[in-house]
């Protein structure tokens, strides 16, 4: 009888319940791809987003597989793959096509330019929860936004696990971060992140606290994934020739352009500079520098034991009450 992986997969769009663990034969890697038995995988937003329907591309039903992320160990490498061995501990990265790849499983394949070695010594959980996050809020903080020492910037969503990851991108850089959060009772994970302030949506004006903040001259960045029409009115925390980065729509497709110009407004797309090779060297050397200088460090909100959890992990997700990233042991 063929070996058998559990796979996560679903067959309609929907909430967390359409998510099921099917049993799938285990391929052997081909030319140029790696098998890999995973330990742990991690959430993103866009995991919700893709199950329910509101990503950027469509799933491909039924039978779509789910998961950007999965730490693990190496099993077998395919012809013409050098730069990894059996036994060597990994993680899944850049230009996964959730539909056909979705990592969300024990055993996967993966081309090898999809594989990251684990770096700086990295666990499982942490590992799994580490490629997303820092290589956003390197690529959207430093080579988009050009962010400076002394700078200062304005992280919205700052309890996720990005926006946790732009903190301490932020302050390693030597920028000055303000977080901002809608909840009060945050403030004490976000400033052990790199959080020099901390500004409460709803109990502050954010733009006006920022220019406080800032005395009177806004930020230099501001680096958001939410959009949507209150772009405009947050626009107004940036400081004259200041810099907004759009890295996601979470408040829906249509976007208001802020009008206090002059102002660059850019979107940046993780996966244009992930697919690249230097792109992703440059991306893993930040990383893998950061975490063994102990500056960049994964943080994880909880752990749920077994793919049979995935459901109750998504359902963690949409209460936006935790802080970092979920994971999920395999």
């Amino acid at each position: 009888m063929s070996e058998m992986a559990r796979v996560v997969r679903f067959d309609e769009l929907g909430g967390p319940e359409v998510l099921k663990i099917d049993e799938l034969p285990v391929t052997a890697p081909g030319l140029g791809e790696v098998a890999i038995r995973v330990e742990a995988v991690a959430l993103n937003r866009a995991e919700a987003l893709f199950r329910s329907g509101g990503y950027y591309y469509q799933p491909a039903l039924p039978g779509s597989r789910l998961g950007y992320e999965a730490a693990g160990v190496v099993t077998a490498t395919g012809p013409g793959v050098t730069a990894f061995a059996a036994g060597d501990p990994v993680l899944a990265g850049p230009g996964i096509e959730m539909s056909a790849q979705g990592v969300h499983a024990d055993r996967i394949v993966l081309p090898a330019t999809s594989v990251l070695r684990r770096p700086g010594g990295l666990d499982a959980v942490r590992g799994a929860a580490a490629w997303v996050a820092y290589s956003t809020a390197y690529g959207g903080l430093l080579e988009t936004g050009g962010l400076r020492p002394g700078d200062h910037v304005l992280i919205t969503a700052a309890s996720s696990g990005v926006g946790l990851a732009a903190l301490q991108v932020a302050a390693r850089t030597g920028a000055i971060p303000i977080a901002v959060t809608r909840s009060a009772a945050k403030a004490g994970v976000l400033r052990a992140n790199g959080a020099a302030e901390v500004i409460v949506d709803g109990a502050e004006d954010v733009p006006e606290t920022a220019r406080e903040l800032t005395g009177g001259t806004g930020v230099a960045l501001i680096f958001d994934p939410v959009g949507g029409p209150g772009l405009a009115a947050l626009g107004a925390a940036a400081a004259e020739n200041g810099t907004v980065v759009v890295y996601g729509w979470l408040g829906g497709a249509g976007m208001t352009l802020p009008l206090n110009w002059p102002l660059t407004v850019r979107g940046y797309a993780n996966p244009q500079l992930s697919a690249t090779p230097d792109g992703r060297r440059r991306m893993w050397h930040h990383l893998d520098a950061g975490v063994r200088d102990g500056s960049l460090r994964p943080v994880v909100a909880e752990v749920f034991d077994g793919l049979d959890r995935i459901g109750d992990a998504h359902r963690l997700m949409e209460t936006n009450t935790h802080a970092g990233k979920i994971v999920v042991t395999v």
